[in-house]
């Protein structure tokens, strides 16, 4: 299989506090076809559920579009995960985007937010998604590759 990359930029601009000026926050996806499916990777800053959202529909797109068994999500962004309160906001508007069809292994790279993560990833299981949560890449393709619980 012929490996394919591409990469996706986007900037999301809001007013801040006092409604003055612009605050910009940039994230990055680097798309790449593998063996497995699909690997997504991320870097910019987080910190809010607007810029979370931002990015993974943008994967859902490419979900959409290249319709892959697998999808592989390798979180390198800069920043907090959305708040607790959040997160069920945040699962309940990606259903329908297609991600239901694909085994989802997503990577956090900061291991002090991986029990925030994986209360996400486990949102995501009770609302229709087939999602892993690892601290390991390597951990992560194996399970898109082999299954396991």
């Amino acid at each position: 299989m012929r490996r394919r990359r591409w990469r996706a930029t986007s900037a999301l601009h809001w007013p801040d506090a006092v409604g003055e000026g612009v605050d910009s926050r940039l994230f990055h996806i680097e798309f790449a076809t593998t063996d497995y499916g699909l690997r997504a990777w991320v870097t910019g800053v987080n910190g809010t559920l607007e810029t979370t959202l931002a990015y993974w529909q943008v994967i859902a797109g490419e979900i959409r579009r290249l319709t892959p068994r697998a999808l592989l999500v390798v979180d390198d962004m800069e920043g907090e995960p959305p708040p607790p309160g959040q997160l069920l906001e945040f699962v309940q508007a990606m259903q329908g985007q297609g991600m239901e069809a694909v085994r989802i292994a997503y990577v956090e790279r900061h291991a002090d937010q991986l029990p925030q993560v994986e209360f996400a990833g486990l949102l995501a299981n009770e609302h229709g998604f087939n999602a892993q949560v690892f601290a390991d890449e390597a951990a992560a393709v194996i399970w898109l590759r082999y299954g396991g619980g």
